[in-house]
């Protein structure tokens, strides 16, 4: 199995706060998709439930062993989610500071997650997904 893993992750409210979802998609050896809803949210609080479930779903799969010895890279077109991973921005919104933590000890149980800022267009698959449980809530 391959030792590292590449996610794709997108989140996303209409209106801002208001009805929210997620979009995951798993790279090789995975190849799997998940979107659904989130209840209500913001953009960036979305946007760090679809990691969230990301990290959490991908232990999961691998199991704790495999796990352990997997790299991840999520790939996001959150640049305020990417730079608050790696520490180039600070969390100052009280609301996503409990959701970073949450981020900061999942990354714990992988050999290493890195981030990595993609454009919107190379996030098509995961915003499809969160437009398609979005459009079968409203």
């Amino acid at each position: 199995m391959n030792k590292k893993l590449i996610i794709f992750t997108d989140g996303g409210a209409r209106g801002n706060p208001g009805p929210a979802a997620i979009g995951v998609v798993f790279g090789e050896p995975l190849n799997k998709t998940y979107g659904e809803q989130v209840g209500s949210a913001t953009n960036n609080v979305a946007e760090y439930r679809a990691l969230i479930f990301a990290l959490k779903k991908a232990k999961q799969l691998l199991g704790k062993k495999q796990a352990r010895e997997t790299a991840i890279e999520v790939r996001s077109d959150s640049e305020l989610v990417v730079k608050q991973q790696r520490g180039e921005y600070q969390v100052k919104d009280a609301g996503l500071a409990p959701l970073f933590i949450e981020v900061w000890n999942l990354r714990q149980e992988f050999k290493s997650v890195l981030f990595t800022i993609v454009r919107r267009e190379e996030n098509r698959e995961a915003d499809a997904l969160v437009n398609r449980a979005l459009d079968t809530l409203l």
